[in-house]
């Protein structure tokens, strides 16, 4: 499902989906034809822009926000040229959300990878969100035991991020960066049982609160 007001964007978006296998089962210029559409339409993921008609402020962000609510099954991915961190942080708290820059997409591969990373229940983070949603957490309970290091480990799983992706993002070896993620989630009090995930717990403490 796609909301995005900008014709251009929105087909072009739509075609690359399709043209990759993927089913866009609906579209929608403004927010609230954007909550219609999914209220009558099965679908796994939300695309949307964040500023939208009717108001073009955060219209998309509260869309999403209200859609979520509802339905807590469906991924959320937000593209926009801005951050917007209210209902940002909400959204991350819930899981299966993704807050992406248009400006800072600069591969197909790595969007469509983004994408699948939701609707699969995880996270996919631009880096400069990452930044401002940390920016507003660093005093929260347990986050003042992290160092400088696990902080930037802590902030590529929350991009949605591999070990081993981070291990090359940071030049570090896989078992340094287990390591790493070992003492994250000790020093953030998670322990280890069957029913949570751990990793996903961490990145939503930190960034969710």
């Amino acid at each position: 499902m796609i909301g995005e007001d900008t014709a251009l964007f929105r087909e072009g978006l739509a075609s690359l989906l399709t043209d990759v296998g993927h089913e866009v089962v609906g579209r929608a210029s403004d927010a609230d034809e954007l909550e219609a559409v999914v209220a009558s339409t099965p679908c796994d993921v939300v695309v949307v822009d964040v500023r939208m008609p009717p108001d073009h402020t955060d219209d998309g962000a509260r869309a999403a926000r209200r859609i979520r609510m509802r339905r807590p099954d469906i991924g959320i991915l937000m593209l926009s040229q801005h951050v917007e961190v209210r209902h940002a942080r909400d959204l991350v708290a819930l899981g299966a959300f993704g807050y992406l820059l248009k400006d800072r997409v600069l591969d197909v591969e790595d969007f469509l990878g983004a994408l699948e990373r939701v609707a699969a229940g995880g996270s996919a983070l631009d880096p400069m969100v990452v930044e401002r949603l940390m920016g507003q957490r660093s005093g929260a309970e347990g986050l003042q035991r992290i160092t400088p290091r696990e902080r930037e480990v802590l902030g590529l799983m929350a991009e949605g991020r591999s070990n081993t992706a981070i291990a090359g993002r940071l030049w570090l070896t896989e078992r340094t960066v287990e390591t790493h993620v070992r003492s994250i989630l000790t020093k953030l009090d998670l322990a280890d049982n069957d029913d949570d995930n751990r990793r996903v717990l961490a990145v939503l403490r930190y960034l969710g609160g």
